[in-house]
């Protein structure tokens, strides 16, 4: 049942006469906690926050001193007391809240700063399931929540970036701070405990293996405001989940101006296609463009991998975001900025590397210190009007799927090989998708079309314009392999492959007209797989 209220206005401003400090993350505590003690704000706090304050020579009283109880169960209760929690929600303009703090002897505090528990950093590194546990806060979430709630009354501050702001208000207005001020400390104090019971509950959910909750939470911290969305009149944020995935959200920029929504999320997909390539066995390059590759290729160096992926369409890399498997050398570097590019990503770069981007004063380098893992599983989540879509991640490797030769005709080695790189590839184009892939590069990709014949169509247009381009007396798609992301519902999309000159095909199979397609194949002497499991990637 609903709380009537008593209508009691807020003050616009409220003296911070008393302060209660208990911090996990002690950065900038002493600095505050001095700058405080020096405006005149008495201190309160507890344990190791107290003796922080207490080793820097400032006066500090102990929490307990105000409840009139120890701390006990290891520092599990210590704030769980009404005379911290009558201190914080008091309507102090309440006739009869300010009575009961007087019969009780509550101090009110004016000024709250909390924050919690480490548990997303012990979560990511892997600690046993009790270490996490013990990771749970109770009481700092309690006063936030709390101080929050009263932000009539009580400033809550969960950030040590919040510092600084907190004191020039004081120092604006001669020790006090305003209702607006208020107000937004408690907005971002919910939406920080908001963040971190989303936090607790996805990894219970993922403990305990429950795929689907019956109440599912996501949470973020605002990383960077972006300029705009996709398109100027958005508006768009960077929000950051503490997942230790090697990627554009945990990278580290070497130089360049600041990326923007759409580099992100190109970036994003540049680097998941690349990480599928196993650096130990081969050098490999991936172009994006708008979220779908323009070329993919393997190499004996970056170099020649970079060239070999250029080659498949040189017109859409204009503009394009590369993602490198390995460490960006001088002489990939060098071929790299040839051509207009917006984002450089690998898991590290050399110094002569570096020197030579470094020429393109626009030009993003990211380096992330590994590869994503393609077979590591992970909640995906897209917005729906009303509504959340749930998934886990793609994690299907063709390396690991159980190939079936369904046509009379197996693949060559050589074939097999260039079709599992394919499939590979399909796996990171948006559906329809058809990748043809020669020598272990693709020659011509089509991508989000609502007819398969299309994608083969259009795949085919730009390897003969890549040709062309090139100076070659026929595209690189006679003699390729080509993938499907789904299955061929009739035989027109496997003609239209063929028509281009693949000579075998990888697809999941599944289709009502499998026999169809496999006699078409068998007729023009076509070698087929089966993987039995589809990439379809809207």
């Amino acid at each position: 049942m609903a709380v009537a209220s008593k209508n009691i206005p807020a003050p616009d401003l409220v003296q911070v006469r008393r302060a209660l400090l208990s911090v996990s993350d002690k950065t900038g505590l002493v600095d505050f906690a001095r700058a405080l003690a020096g405006a005149g704000v008495e201190l309160v706090s507890t344990g190791g926050t107290a003796k922080a304050i207490a080793d820097a020579g400032i006066a500090v009283r102990d929490v307990c001193e105000l409840t009139g109880f120890p701390e006990i169960m290891d520092g599990r209760v210590k704030t769980l007391h009404p005379s911290v929690h009558g201190a914080l929600l008091g309507v102090r303009d309440d006739p009869d809240h300010a009575a009961a703090m007087r019969t009780h002897r509550i101090e009110p505090i004016d000024l709250v700063v909390v924050n919690l528990y480490p548990f997303e950093e012990v979560r990511a590194s892997g600690a046993a399931y009790a270490a996490v546990v013990e990771n749970i806060d109770i009481g700092g979430p309690a006063m936030v929540r709390a101080s929050a709630k009263n932000h009539a009354y009580v400033a809550i501050v969960t950030d040590p970036e919040d510092y600084s702001a907190v004191l020039n208000a004081l120092e604006m207005n001669t020790g006090s701070l305003s209702l607006d001020f208020r107000k937004k400390l408690a907005a971002k104090a919910f939406a920080r405990t908001a963040a971190y019971d989303a936090a607790i509950s996805g990894w219970f959910a993922d403990e305990l293996a429950i795929e689907h909750p019956a109440w599912r939470a996501f949470g973020g911290k605002l990383e960077n405001v972006m300029r705009y969305g996709e398109n100027p009149h958005q508006s768009a944020g960077f929000y950051v989940t503490g997942e230790k995935r090697p990627g554009v959200a945990t990278a580290r920029q070497l130089q360049g101006k600041q990326l923007s929504y759409n580099n992100i999320n190109d970036t994003d997909a540049a680097f998941e296609l690349v990480g599928e390539f196993d650096a130990a066995r081969i050098a490999a390059v991936a172009i994006i463009k708008h979220a779908n590759p323009c070329g993919v290729a393997e190499g004996a160096s970056l170099k020649d991998a970079y060239l070999k992926a250029l080659a498949c369409d040189p017109v859409s890399a204009f503009g394009g975001i590369v993602a490198l498997n390995r460490k960006l050398d001088a002489a990939a570097a060098q071929e790299i900025v040839k051509t207009f590019t917006e984002v450089i990503i690998a898991p590290e770069a050399d110094e002569a590397a570096v020197e030579i981007v470094a020429a393109k004063k626009n030009l993003r380098l990211l380096v992330t210190g590994g590869l994503p893992d393609p077979r590591a599983a992970a909640t995906l989540v897209k917005s729906v009007a009303g509504g959340l879509l749930v998934q886990g991640r793609d994690n299907a490797a063709v390396d690991d799927l159980d190939l079936k030769v369904v046509t009379k005709r197996a693949p060559s080695e050589a074939e097999m090989a260039d079709l599992k790189f394919a499939f590979r590839v399909a796996k990171h184009v948006k559906s329809n998708a058809i990748v043809y892939v020669k020598d272990g590069a693709t020659v011509g990709i089509g991508a989000g079309q609502m007819s398969r014949v299309d994608s083969s169509r259009i795949a085919a247009s730009k390897a003969r314009d890549a040709a062309e381009a090139a100076g070659l007396p026929e595209p690189l798609t006679k003699g390729s392999v080509v993938a499907s992301d789904a299955f061929f519902p009739f035989a027109d999309g496997l003609m239209a492959a063929i028509e281009a000159g693949a000579t075998a095909v990888i697809q999941p199979g599944g289709s009502m007209n499998d026999a169809d397609v496999i006699a078409a194949a068998d007729q023009h002497g076509i070698a087929m797989v089966f993987t039995g499991v589809r990439h379809f990637r809207h």
